[in-house]
């Protein structure tokens, strides 16, 4: 079948283990299910696989691609949810040890079929496409965990969210201005800056200045580059959400800060099959359009892992067949 996927670990120069081709059509194992892909999105968690990162030497080559959305045989029109949980795990998905995503042990979405636990298959609302379903298994997700199950913030409190073009961010301020939220983006450029209040940001800034005032709750995916402004823009009592640090993962904590203002540091991982299951049915119901910045027939894939290296997104890059 159909697949794009990678050959070798190669951190230093990641595109160059990345194969469009060929490869053998997925056995189903007892309890999984097959779903033919109709779209896929692309994440930074598939340059990571690339560069060898959270992926064991032996399980190259690897189909990439953590979220998808399909058929199965039944007809039925699902989405994917990308974390995989050992054998009789019972509680919060994402707190499982031995939890493993789409391509890090199990091939993942770039191509024809995939196969995925039958539980990993969640039934798609009519009222999505199958383009914006696929972007909802990681960003939308990981957004969704990190406003509504973290946070603890109310309508009419202010939130910040640190970076304006990229997938969760999208989705975070999609999330936020239709739940009730004042939403302030940061971001590097005017056109991201501008996509932002396009997507119902209250007001952008540059990164790194200095807000109009204090805000309740700052969401961080950038890391390093952003953190002590995050820390600064906090209300005493405030919490910042971090569910990654694409620009590195080692800042100053700034304790004595953390400590004085009594501010909460909250880390989040994904999200369950329910916690999927309420954003489809959330989205859905509120006709929230995911932002797609690129959409692209998956034998095009090279381009769309070359914008994202480079940070050229304005949305999700959506993967079709």
């Amino acid at each position: 079948m159909f697949a794009v996927y990678a050959k070798e670990a190669n951190y230093d120069n990641p595109l160059d283990s990345l194969v469009v081709g060929e490869r053998p059509e997925p056995e189903v194992p007892e309890g999984w299910v097959k779903v033919a892909v109709r779209a896929a999105s692309l994440n930074m968690h598939d340059l990571w696989t690339l560069r060898g990162v959270g992926i064991k030497a032996e399980q190259f080559p690897m189909i990439l691609g953590c979220d998808g959305a399909g058929v199965l045989e039944d007809g039925t029109e699902v989405v994917l949810h990308s974390v995989v949980n050992a054998p009789g795990w019972q509680g919060d998905d994402t707190l499982d040890p031995k939890r493993t995503l789409l391509t890090e042990k199990h091939q993942g979405t770039f191509a024809d079929q995939v196969v995925v636990p039958a539980r990993n298959a969640v039934p798609k609302p009519a009222g999505l496409s199958f383009s914006e379903a696929a972007t909802m298994g990681t960003a939308w997700l990981t957004a969704y965990r990190m406003l509504f199950v973290k946070s603890g913030l109310r309508p009419g409190q202010t939130m910040l969210v640190q970076g304006a073009s990229g997938g969760v961010s999208t989705a975070l301020v999609q999330l936020g201005r239709a739940a009730g939220f004042r939403v302030w983006v940061t971001g590097r450029s005017e056109e991201k800056r501008a996509l932002a209040e396009q997507l119902g940001a209250h007001q952008t800034f540059e990164s790194g200045a200095r807000l109009p005032e204090r805000v309740d709750a700052v969401f961080e995916t950038v890391g390093k580059a952003t953190w002590g402004h995050s820390l600064k823009s906090l209300k005493p009592g405030g919490v910042v959400v971090v569910s990654g640090s694409t620009s590195g993962p080692d800042p100053s904590a700034d304790l004595q800060r953390v400590f004085f203002l009594q501010l909460r540091v909250v880390g989040s991982t994904m999200g369950t099959r329910d916690e999927l299951q309420s954003l489809l049915e959330y989205v859905d119901l509120a006709g929230i359009k995911p932002q797609i910045g690129a959409e692209l027939p998956l034998t095009d894939a090279g381009k769309g892992f070359e914008d994202m290296l480079a940070g050229d997104t304005a949305g999700k890059i959506v993967f079709t067949r």
